[in-house]
């Protein structure tokens, strides 16, 4: 059987340091990524990260803190590997690899970069475009 997901939180980068937007729904533009955001660029492998919701609430965080950008809930995120693809709502995303937390994640709490090791998110790249709502589901697809 397939695991299949769901959106529970969606948000944009508005720019360097700036405060996420969070999003009701967002669109996303094939080999672009999603609209308004800063990381929307052509040939960028980190066009879209995505986080387990599980992660969040085990290391009591809320959406967005660690700058994702999808949020999920029920999906094996971790276990997936580049070139996959997921269905999110009516965009089809494609695994480019695994995002390494950073030193940044020291300025949320100390220790932190560590605890996310293997647990940081996957980054990906939009391959069809289509709209993203929160409480879509999500699906691997290959």
């Amino acid at each position: 059987m397939t695991p299949r997901g769901k959106v529970t939180s969606l948000q944009i980068c508005q720019g360097h340091r700036k405060a996420m937007l969070l999003l009701d729904e967002v669109n996303a533009v094939e080999r672009l990524g999603l609209e308004g955001d800063i990381h929307a660029l052509k040939e960028n492998s980190r066009q879209v990260l995505l986080i387990e919701k599980e992660t969040l609430d085990a290391l009591k965080l809320r959406p967005a803190m660690l700058r994702e950008n999808v949020t999920t809930e029920g999906i094996p995120l971790m276990s997936l590997r580049g070139k996959q693809r997921l269905l999110v709502g009516k965009a089809v995303l494609e695994i480019t690899n695994e995002c390494e937390p950073c030193e940044r994640m020291e300025e949320l709490r100390a220790g932190l970069q560590e605890q996310l090791m293997g647990r940081r998110g996957m980054l990906a790249k939009v391959v069809q475009g289509g709209l993203i709502r929160v409480g879509d589901p999500v699906t691997i697809l290959s």
